[in-house]
């Protein structure tokens, strides 16, 4: 009887716990009540990306573009054979020497551009017991100005001026054997100076066509008295110093480094008078 009693007090009381920890919530109006919230000690977490505006101050860039290209190449070449009497294969003592200048410039801005070519050439040869004799001599200024049509073609102007610095001779012997010497030209004589307009074909950087359709040639010639040694006369009349051509030309050029410090380059001209 006694445990029954101890066994419903232990319950009974356990069960006033539970109900004493139920709290009855009555809903209060917070309507005019002056509320302040306390801002989070945490840092709240930003967005992962922002944007805010930077004033830049423009940069001023100083530079000057340069719209011509410069080229130029010096050669000179010396040569010298000498063979002993005890040699016997044959030979002559020589001695050779020769000089070139090639410089040129262009100019190339949007749609026009211009090139001008100088080239100076001379060399001489000596033989033992000949005169002495030219292997080159040549004096060569190209100007070409142009207008870009399509991707590979041009409408061009040019003039162009070629002669030579010394005398030139062809050479014979006579009775005694002796080597003689004919006089055939010299500066200015001839000289030729050619105008051109017409259309250029230009695929690539390396290879050009002109064809110009309406070209004028002068031949100069100065010395009126060279016709008595070369009776051609270079196509000029006797006692005349000009004479002038209308022509179609056609110049091919072909200009290309095809190893480090080597280039190849040739030229082909035809001119035809009409």
């Amino acid at each position: 009887m006694k445990k029954l009693l101890l066994t419903f007090l232990t319950l009974s009381a356990f069960s006033f716990r539970l109900a004493a920890q139920e709290v009855d919530t009555v809903p209060i109006s917070t309507k005019g009540l002056d509320i302040k919230l306390k801002r989070s000690p945490l840092p709240s977490r930003l967005g992962t990306i922002q944007f805010k505006p930077v004033n830049l101050t423009p940069a001023l860039v100083n530079a000057k573009v340069n719209y011509w290209k410069t080229r130029t190449s010096v050669g000179i070449n010396i040569n010298q054979a000498a063979f002993s009497d005890n040699w016997k294969g044959g030979g002559v003592n020589s001695l050779a020497i020769g000089g070139l200048i090639n410089y040129k410039a262009e100019y190339s801005k949007e749609s026009y551009s211009y090139a001008s070519e100088v080239i100076l050439q001379y060399g001489k040869v000596k033989n033992k017991s000949q005169l002495q004799k030219k292997t080159t001599d040549r004096i060569y200024w190209d100007n070409k100005a142009a207008v870009q049509l399509s991707k590979n073609w041009y409408f061009f102007g040019s003039m162009n001026f070629e002669s030579q610095f010394d005398k030139g001779f062809s050479y014979s012997r006579d009775a005694q054997g002796n080597e003689k010497e004919n006089l055939l030209s010299k500066f200015m004589s001839p000289g030729y100076l050619t105008e051109s307009i017409g259309f250029e074909y230009k695929p690539n950087k390396f290879f050009s066509t002109r064809i110009g359709t309406g070209t004028a040639r002068q031949t100069f010639v100065l010395d009126t008295a060279l016709y008595r040694t070369n009776p051609k006369n270079f196509g000029v009349e006797k006692g005349k110093k000009i004479r002038n051509e209308l022509a179609f030309q056609v110049v091919m050029n072909y200009e290309k480094e095809i190893f480090q410090n080597v280039t190849l380059k040739t030229k082909y001209n035809m001119f035809i008078p009409y």
